[in-house]
């Protein structure tokens, strides 16, 4: 009876406890819990996710009616983001701090210590360079062969039309077929009584050991002319100057008769190859171009400065190579006009290239025809014999998609070099290399750009611009469909002097750009204060006459940007395809720095790191330039196109063609173009309003997005808090406290409830695994981590034009400067340093949000609308009969100058008319046609 009794004591819940070793007790605690974290991992994972996001299966494969639309990419675009990756401002930081010195010294030496003339098997090489450069730094998969497509081919027509369709990087080859030449034998002689040789010119440039690139590579590439025309001439020596027209109209009138002549011409002042068209319709022979140390400033043996390599002076055996196409008449390959060069395309003779033959020679030789000329002005012998046939040409290709994939921007530089071409072209090739490994290190940390970005690497540019305009006539429907901006780069650096040049809409953005940046060398400067600067090279001896190297053109005097001419990668773009476009900015010799051997053999790798840039500090500055209007064009809510800007420099270079009618006989009638253009002005503000007002929205509906989608992570944070709470209540009741409590990392909204769990001391708290971050034995920040604000630079935040805050010109730009401060209290959360930044061991980040609201969609509708209008607003001066005489350039509002080739004509045709034709009627249609133009334009940003 007692046993019985005592055993029902011992089963009774009121009886004393019996001792639990503590050993026993700490492992069914550890059991529970694991049992527990079990549970709600499987609960979380297989039956909250689907229920709240409504997905079934596979994530990316779910059906929803905002996925299979065209703005799905709403969704994946303004989502909340991973902390840990860097958005807006951030990438932007993050970006600049890639670029550097000894990366761009290290490229420079890959690129421009060997000839790769375009066509060439250096040239292949450097191709090939490139292409391994994208697939490294954009993580792009290596196949067993390189991706290398003849140009028409089915691989390379879907590489190109498929962009808008991708979702990784990929890169390739495009290999197109122009016909181009190379040098073989070449003399020139001035002939005795006798009729043989009285002196022999050497015509190549003489090396010398302390530079050994250029000794090396002296006579690899003769001095020749590009597409020059084979033959031989003979005929008395005539100097015309620079050769610009006005030199050859002035000769014309003091009786001087061209005819069967060998011209004499130094470079400057316009495109060699219009030197050469100048002397041939008047009859000439031949052309004898040179370059002439007095267009070289105060930096001249004269001033006492030793000639390169022993001192910045010129070389006298340097020789300037060049194309002699007629620039301002088209450009590409001269046998396939308007279509693209495919290894069977049908060919024609060309009419953009000279029918006289001609070459170029150093100072050396041509002080020595000087004298000739004002002696006994012998006659002169000029052989020019060349290898003239098709040749492939390779440009390499990089795709980073976007979110909105059928929104790209391009950036293009070309590569190929007459020599070795350290400044001309590899300057520019190296800051883009730094472009590409910036980029490539935000892609590694899991960013991604509103907008595609196509990189491309033309070839042969120096011969025409072929390869970019062989690809622009090859996908100009593409093109003009799905290209926002075009961002060009040539050289990088040359001299001492910044400039850039661009469509007047992007005017502000591309000077605000360099005001955002440090100068280079004076961190008390910005990069756009170089403009001002100038070599420290002087002397006593300057010629006050001389062209010199530094040609301005018409700019708006305020703001400081050119507008394009030729002579670069952005022409097929801007002048036939009508694409908004810029030269990004370099730095460019002027009269006091060093002597820049332009398309010489001493265009050196030594001469960069001695003369050009010593330590490379611009090369990469230009690449943060040119990487931050990328980064910008790319993830702008809206466009950074300045229309109202574009109407008003329409207005001034109206004026400027008035003045030109006032002092000619050829007045023809303005005043309906004047008044379209003010009508413009009016429109463009008005959408100036418009546009605002829809990017004040879409942001302020995009925080609003976001402030629900934390609210619903708090919401579950306080639900898990409360089972959390319930579990460790019943395990605390179950077993008693042991004697050293744990401790666990808490948000700072639940440190003051630990009195809620009696039986642990200060409490047992545990980090949210709704944040997806797992409970850690340290404590977390001050305050929980939150989901990324907008990803793009100023969402978190109203336009800069609606919070008043201008830039140093008092114009409203809506961008912000690097150094702005992050507002921790505006949600605009703080980062670890970016390069040190710790990984999260998330499983997942973030939870796939709710599909965002009407409004929102609606919001970014209306947003897509108005940069098809930005887009839009540069085509609008695209005319399908062209510029008279030169059809293929269809640009109303600029083009090269038809006497000129480097330099941009405003209104060309209307303003031939008047200086150049003298024809009344063609100006008031040239007039009529401009006028429909713009009006279209305006009406389309009213539609």
């Amino acid at each position: 009876m007692e046993d019985e009794k005592f055993a029902s004591a011992k089963d009774s819940p009121f009886s004393e406890p019996v001792a639990i070793p503590a050993n026993s007790r700490t492992k069914r605690i550890v059991k529970y819990s694991i049992c527990f974290g079990l549970v709600w991992f499987i609960v979380h994972s297989w039956f909250i996710i689907p229920r709240r996001y409504i997905f079934v299966g596979d994530p990316s494969s779910h059906t929803s009616a905002c996925t299979h639309s065209k703005y799905a990419w709403v969704t994946d675009a303004f989502a909340p983001k991973d902390p840990q990756v860097p958005h807006g401002r951030l990438a932007e930081n993050f970006f600049l701090t890639i670029p550097n010195s000894a990366s761009a010294i290290a490229a420079s030496r890959k690129y421009a210590t060997k000839p790769h003339l375009a066509g060439s098997d250096g040239d292949l090489l450097t191709a090939k360079y490139f292409l391994d450069l994208l697939q490294h730094e954009l993580s792009i998969p290596k196949g067993t062969d390189d991706p290398v497509y003849p140009a028409g081919s089915v691989a390379s027509r879907n590489a190109t039309l498929s962009i808008t369709h991708l979702t990784e990087p990929v890169a390739w080859i495009d290999v197109y077929y122009p016909v181009l030449n190379t040098p073989l034998d070449r003399s020139l002689e001035i002939l005795g009584d006798d009729g043989h040789a009285a002196w022999k010119a050497e015509l190549e440039e003489i090396g010398d050991e302390l530079d050994s690139d250029a000794y090396t590579y002296a006579d690899s590439v003769g001095a020749w002319h590009g597409l020059s025309k084979d033959g031989e001439a003979e005929g008395r020596l005539i100097f015309a100057n620079y050769g610009r027209k006005s030199d050859y109209d002035e000769l014309v009138e003091k009786g001087v008769d061209f005819t069967g002549a060998i011209v004499l011409v130094r470079y400057g002042g316009l495109f060699r190859g219009l030197k050469v068209k100048g002397a041939q319709e008047l009859g000439a022979a031949g052309v004898l171009i040179y370059s002439d140390p007095r267009d070289d400033g105060t930096v001249t043996e004269a001033n006492g400065y030793a000639p390169y390599p022993y001192g910045p002076a010129r070389n006298p055996t340097s020789v300037q190579r060049g194309s002699v196409q007629f620039l301002s008449i088209y450009p590409g390959d001269p046998t396939t006009p308007g279509y693209p060069s495919y290894e069977n395309s049908t060919r024609t003779d060309g009419t953009n290239i000279p029918s006289i033959p001609s070459l170029p020679i150093s100072w050396a030789n041509a002080k020595v025809l000087l004298e000739e000329i004002d002696g006994k002005n012998r006659p002169v012998k000029l052989t020019n014999h060349v290898d003239t046939k098709v040749t492939p040409i390779w440009n390499t290709m990089g795709v980073i998609p976007g979110h909105i994939k059928d929104e790209v921007v391009v950036v293009g530089n070309h590569r190929d070099a007459w020599v070795l071409g350290a400044v001309d072209p590899s300057s520019g090739t190296v800051s883009v290399h730094e472009v590409v490994r910036g980029l490539g290190a935000l892609l590694k940390e899991g960013w991604k750009p509103l907008r595609t970005i196509v990189i491309a690497s033309w070839d042969a540019e120096e011969y025409g611009l072929i390869g970019s305009t062989e690809w622009g006539e090859d996908f100009s429907e593409w093109i003009q469909e799905h290209v926002v901006a075009y961002v060009n780069l040539d050289s990088s650096v040359s001299g001492s002097k910044f400039g850039a040049a661009g469509s007047p809409s992007l005017a502000h953005f591309i000077r605000k750009t360099a005001e955002d940046l440090p100068h280079p060398t004076d961190p008390k400067r910005t990069l756009w204060d170089a403009t001002a600067d100038r070599g420290q090279l002087f002397g006593e001896h300057n010629d006050v006459d001389s062209l010199g190297t530094e040609v301005e053109t018409e700019a708006m005097e305020y703001i400081g940007i050119r507008p394009l001419g030729s002579g670069s990668d952005y022409t097929v773009f801007l002048q036939r395809l009508g694409v908004a476009s810029m030269d990004s900015g370099g730095f460019t010799s002027t009269l006091s720095d060093p002597v820049y051997h332009y398309h010489s053999v001493y265009d050196s790798e030594r001469w960069q790191e001695v003369y050009g840039d010593p330590g490379f500090v611009k090369h990469v500055a230009v690449a943060k330039n040119l990487g931050l209007q990328t980064l910008r064009l790319a993830t702008a809510l809206v466009l950074p196109f300045n229309t109202t800007n574009y109407a008003f420099e329409l207005e001034y270079h109206l004026n400027v063609v008035e003045k030109l009618a006032a002092s000619s006989a050829t007045t023809p009638n303005l005043v309906p173009l004047r008044a379209a253009i003010k009508s413009l002005q009016f429109a463009s503000l008005e959408f100036d309003a418009e546009k605002y007002r829809a990017e004040f929205i879409l942001k302020g509906l995009i925080r609003k997005w976001h402030q629900s989608q934390l609210q619903r992570e708090h919401s579950c944070f306080r639900s898990l808090m409360r089972r959390l709470r319930h579990f460790f209540t019943a395990v605390t009741h179950r077993f008693p406290c042991v004697s050293k409590p744990v401790t666990m990392a808490a948000p700072r909204s639940i440190a003051g409830s630990h009195s809620r769990f009696p039986c642990v001391s200060k409490s047992v708290m545990m980090a949210a695994p709704c944040f997806g971050k797992p409970a850690t034995m340290a404590a977390l920040p001050s305050q929980p981590r939150r989901p990324q604000p907008l990803s793009l630079p100023g969402a978190d935040e109203p336009p800069a034009e609606i919070e008043g805050r201008p830039d140093k010109n008092g114009v409203d730009t809506g961008m912000h400067r690097i150094d702005d401060e992050v507002n921790v209290e505006d949600g605009d959360w703080p980062h670890l340093p970016i390069p040190h930044r710790p990984k999260h061991p998330h499983w997942h980040w973030p939870h796939k949000p709710r599909h965002p609201p009407r409004a929102l969609i609606a919001a970014a509708k209306a947003v897509r609308k108005i940069n098809q209008k930005l887009a839009s607003f540069e085509r609008g001066f695209i005319h399908e009969d062209g510029i008279k005489d030169r059809e293929w350039y269809r640009h109303l509002g600029v083009a090269p100058g038809k006497w000129l080739g480097y330099g941009a004509t405003t209104l060309p045709g209307l303003t031939e008319a008047i200086t150049i034709e003298k024809n009344i009627t063609l100006a008031n249609d040239e007039a009529a046609r401009l006028t429909e133009a713009v009006e279209n334009i305006r009406d389309a940003l009213r539609a």
